[in-house]
């Protein structure tokens, strides 16, 4: 039974791969059933016999047409149709009793009406009916209403009606393979999405927490440059600071890549995400590195959403980190934040003692900070502040967009 089942799906796949040869077959069939069909005599003496009579040289020359043009009716439907129509007429007007060239027009029929839409179906399937029904009562055998003339009727309507089904069905089953292929497509998109989204938000991560202590260890590296050899003491507490900052990048490092490794991968990250709860020792950090910061809060303790937290805070560390690179060595900066309503306003001025190198529109730093702020549906300003120094305020929804509240 299996290898005649593989044997049955090979000739299947064969055949599908070769249309036109599974029609040359249907049409030798056809002729051959109607060869045979017309042997029969449906008004003999005793009712229909088989082999009382023999068909007429002008039905078998109708019948090789009428088969023939079947191996051309997925090209042309409707003008086979209209080719075996015409042959069948001819046959059913002068054959006495014809012989069944009906046959190839209700196979031509069922053609039109598995590859056309309804309408077509409907109209041309009624036509055809009429004209081959109306032929065999007025011009066939009588009485009219005889079982062969009612045949014709039958069988142009069972066509018609089989070959709508099909072409439905195909239909069908083509929106679910489309509609199937569409959401696999969308799936695909939608996870391509996400990934582009993580590794963006990683690398944001990445540079936020690179660019904070890397510029911290520059600046006191400078400073113990300068001063190792008046001054080895304010030198060996520089380079303290240089190795703490050092140890915090790669502890901070180490957790944003954790992020990356798998569910169960060793040394996952166990220390949660920095939050204004530490600005405080933000603070500490860019005062031991020479840069006044003063702080103003005033958002009455309440408890920010995760997402919220951490943005405030990266924004407050990337507009001090550029403070402290770019408004010189005499600046200074100021940290405000404000409860404003259902928004969280977070503000980093510095006075700008030097001419900075930040732009509105530059840096990796001040794109971070403005795609942080769009993904939680805040706003963000940026530019230079009237009189010399730099101005970044960020205004954060305390409900972010995923529903995370207060």
């Amino acid at each position: 039974m299996t290898s005649l089942a593989t044997g049955f799906a090979r000739t299947q796949r064969w055949l599908r791969a070769h249309p036109l040869a599974l029609d040359g077959a249907l049409a030798a069939a056809v002729l051959i059933c109607m060869v045979v069909g017309s042997f029969a005599d449906p008004n003999g003496r005793h009712g229909p016999e088989f082999g009382s009579r023999t068909p007429q040289l002008r039905s078998v020359v109708l019948m090789v047409p009428a088969a023939g043009a079947l191996v051309f009716r997925r090209r042309n439907p409707l003008a086979v149709l209209v080719l075996t129509g015409a042959v069948s007429v001819v046959e059913l007007v002068t054959g006495d009793p014809p012989a069944p060239v009906a046959m190839s027009a209700v196979i031509a029929l069922y053609t039109v009406a598995s590859r056309t839409d309804r309408p077509t179906t409907w109209r041309v399937g009624l036509l055809t009916m009429a004209v081959l029904t109306g032929a065999a009562m007025f011009f066939g055998s009588p009485p009219w209403y005889s079982q062969e003339n009612l045949g014709i009727f039958a069988w142009t309507g069972m066509a018609a009606a089989a070959g709508d089904a099909v072409r439905s069905r195909r239909d069908f089953v083509g929106a679910i393979r489309e509609r199937a292929e569409r959401a696999e497509r969308t799936r695909e998109e939608e996870a391509r999405r996400r990934v582009a989204e993580e590794r963006l938000r990683i690398a944001r991560d990445l540079h936020d927490v690179v660019a904070h202590h890397i510029a911290l260890v520059n600046v006191q590296a400078g400073v113990a440059a300068h001063v190792m050899d008046k001054r080895p003491d304010q030198a060996k507490e520089a380079l303290a600071h240089v190795r703490e900052a050092s140890r915090s990048a790669l502890n901070e490092l180490r957790a944003t890549v954790g992020l990356l490794r798998q569910s169960g991968d060793p040394e996952a990250p166990t220390e949660p995400a920095p939050g204004l709860e530490v600005l405080d020792e933000l603070v500490i950090t860019f005062r031991q590195a020479g840069l006044p910061v003063e702080v103003a809060r005033a958002d009455d303790g309440i408890r920010l959403p995760a997402a919220v937290d951490l943005a405030a805070y990266r924004i407050i560390q990337e507009a001090l980190t550029n403070a402290q690179k770019h408004a010189g060595r005499d600046a200074k900066a100021e940290v405000s934040v404000i409860r404003v309503g259902p928004t969280l306003e977070v503000t980093v001025l510095d006075n700008g003692a030097e001419p900075q190198g930040q732009t509105v529109g530059g840096g990796h730093g001040l794109l971070g900070m403005r795609e942080r702020v769009t993904a939680l549906g805040g706003t963000l300003t940026t530019g230079p502040r009237y009189g010399g120094g730099f101005r970044v305020q960020a205004i954060l929804p305390l409900k972010t967009r995923t529903g995370e509240d207060r």
